[in-house]
């Protein structure tokens, strides 16, 4: 039954995108605003036909049901109940069936917010772009990528359950979905940036309509990126948060250029500038989540976070293909109407500082693309397997942070078309007095490494900006002033300060050793002392796990262990941390001893302000949605060759 109901759910959600992408462009083409209004129907219908799918697999993984090949792959009776639930993001074809649901609720919402706008040509072409990609990713559904295919399954039959890896943390439950929130919520402005160059109205108008949907979708993209680094530290025990995974580098790549375009955005709003270079940002941060999908789900690449081999690979490098393809063309097409009425005045001005600003994040961009896929080219081309490690990524792009801390500092105190030797002067004095603070303290505490001086120092520098901004803004308008997009943007900052700093320091003064300890031995690591106090052995129907008793500075006792499945007999270590607002103790238990009495070897690792990584994430979430609602009210001064839309501000914002 739940086979056969998801099935009927994908075959709907399959014919409705098709169905509308249909009706509207015969609507377009004819002229004809009622065909168009009911395409607004199918894009609910597509809605429901996901809503019916998911209900059914997660129906299926809970009540184990292994008539479903997914579930019979995937699922199991010893799986804990909130894996369970997530297992179906866990393998490839349920993560389809979520960015099928994330993709299909955002259109239906599209829908309903612009229902009064569809006769609107640049509104129906964003609906019929976004129904077009519904009905690509309901057609893997039933094609390759099919969740609900139906086995025979011998009675008395348990699967395996997800990866052990992906069952025994919680942020397996939040991490993916909200990525996926980030990944699917930018089909929104790539949509409406179809419509605005298929209509030829590639002025401001559109911008305004999707700048609530991209702060958001970065947000979410943001936020899943930030729970990522920090399930890859509580779970897989090497003791850090980012390794240049070709998978964590598939998320970061629609980042940068999302970054980038949400700084360069206020250009053309202000000034009417960068009009083709904002079209190429934001179809690169969509084609750039395809290409990220493809990377994951395709089987092309050895990853932890990466799924098996699969038949979806051609399908997606097509779709990327096509966006590429389509969106060259396109911006090629409108060329004449996207030259901008505005110049840069100056270098040192607002506008300047956001084109450098976006020069850099192209370049970081390109650096990791280049990074994570040149490699892929190599074998595809030569079948030579080529490395592209940890050290290329450090090298080439921390030159490049850099250089963005300074311009965080800099960009935001800067007015807009030309500013003043005084002004800067008067505007930088206290963050330039932060800087120099830091980087002292940073010497006197023992850093003699170049990067991380320069790291804090900068850090500070854009921090004092940040607080300057937002201090002066609550003085004007008390806790009011905080919200709106300048100063949620300067709470934005003020998390990617906290990022960097944290960064720097956990990097610049990280400390490891093993230890081999019997019980009853104490041991001291930095100004800590650890006492081991024997083994703990708890055995489960799914897994058997080990662990060793450290209490740590005479306090609480943690537990670093080693994980044994019943199912394949895979063996997973779970390490056990000691946290702090100012260092970390990382324990992992390296060597499980044979009988209770022989020693055990467990790996210390001491990071100083890792805690704050995930503070400055919670930051940025919390400037990215005090910036996508309204604050001071402001003129628009941006010159356009184009009116806005007929009741736009109404009804498109």
């Amino acid at each position: 039954m739940n086979a056969t109901l998801g099935s009927a759910g994908v075959i709907l959600g399959l014919v409705s995108c098709v169905a509308g992408v249909v009706t509207i462009a015969a609507g377009l083409r004819g002229g004809r605003a009622s065909l168009i209004r009911t395409g607004r129907t199918y894009a609910f219908m597509g809605l429901a036909g996901a809503l019916l799918a998911t209900v059914a697999m997660e129906r299926a993984l809970i009540t184990r049901d292994f008539s479903v090949g997914f579930v019979a792959e995937n699922g199991s009776s010893r799986t804990p109940a909130l894996f369970n639930v997530a297992t179906m993001w866990s393998a490839l074809e349920g993560s389809i069936l979520l960015w099928g649901l994330i993709l299909a609720g955002y259109t239906a919402l599209i829908a309903q917010k612009f229902r009064d706008r569809l006769d609107d040509r640049l509104v129906a072409w964003a609906l019929l772009t976004m129904l077009a990609v519904g009905a690509f990713f309901f057609a893997l559904m039933a094609g390759p990528a099919n969740p609900f295919e139906a086995v025979t399954v011998p009675p008395g039959y348990d699967g395996p359950g997800p990866n052990p890896l992906l069952q025994n943390h919680p942020l397996m439950a939040f991490h993916p979905p909200m990525l996926y929130l980030g990944y699917v919520g930018f089909t929104v402005p790539f949509a409406f940036a179809i419509g605005a160059l298929v209509t030829g109205r590639v002025g401001e108008g559109w911008l305004l309509v999707t700048r609530r949907w991209t702060l958001f979708a970065w947000g979410f993209l943001t936020f899943g990126i930030v729970l990522g680094a920090w399930w890859s530290y509580e779970v897989l025990g090497w003791g850090g948060y980012w390794a240049w995974d070709a998978v964590e580098n598939a998320s970061l790549l629609p980042w940068l250029t999302g970054t980038a375009y949400i700084h360069s955005v206020m250009v053309q709003e202000r000034r009417g500038m960068l009009r083709v270079w904002n079209l190429s940002l934001l179809c690169a941060t969509f084609a750039l989540t395809i290409l990220g999908t493809f990377l994951t789900r395709s089987g092309v690449i050895e990853s932890v976070h990466a799924f098996s081999e699969s038949q979806i690979g051609p399908w997606l490098l097509s779709l990327f293909g096509v966006v590429v393809l389509v969106t060259i063309g396109l911006i090629g097409w409108r060329g004449d109407r996207l030259r901008a009425p505005g110049r840069i005045d100056s270098p040192v001005s607002r506008e300047g500082s956001f084109l450098a600003n976006n020069v850099l994040f192209a370049a970081f961009a390109f650096v990791v693309l280049l990074g994570t896929v040149f490699p892929l080219v190599v074998e595809a081309v030569s079948d030579d397997r080529l490395s592209v490690g940890v050290p290329y990524f450090n090298r080439m792009t921390m030159p490049i942070g850099l250089l963005l801390l300074f311009l965080m500092a800099v960009a935001p105190v800067l007015p807009w078309r030309k500013a003043s030797e005084e002004l800067l002067r008067v505007r930088l004095f206290w963050p330039a007095v932060a800087a120099v603070v830091a980087v002292v303290a940073t010497v006197a505490t023992g850093s003699r490494g170049l990067a991380p001086v320069l790291a804090f120092g900068l850090g500070a520098f854009a921090g004092g900006a940040a607080l300057r901004q937002i201090v002066l803004a609550t003085r004007r308008q008390g806790w009011r002033g905080l919200v709106g997009r300048t100063n949620g943007g300067m709470i934005v900052h003020l998390g990617v300060v906290v990022i960097a700093i944290a960064f720097a320091a956990s990097q610049s003064y990280v400390s490891e050793v093993e230890l081999r300890l019997s019980e009853g031995d104490v041991a001291t690591v930095g100004s800590h002392t650890l006492v081991y106090e024997g083994i703990e052995v708890t055995e489960s129907a799914e897994k058997t796990k080990t662990a060793a008793l450290v209490r740590v500075d005479g306090d609480k006792v943690y537990r670093p262990a080693q994980e044994l499945f019943a199912f394949g007999g895979q063996s997973i270590g779970v390490p056990s941390v000691s946290t702090s607002l100012v260092e970390d103790v990382y324990l992992t238990l390296i060597e499980v001893p044979e009988s209770p009495s022989d020693p055990v070897v467990i790996r210390v690792v001491l990071q100083p302000l890792v805690t704050w990584l995930w503070i400055g994430g919670i930051m940025m979430a919390v400037g990215t949605a005090l910036a996508a609602f309204p604050g001071r009210r402001r003129t628009p001064t941006a010159p356009t060759s184009e009116p806005l839309p007929d009741r736009e501000p109404a009804s498109l914002s």
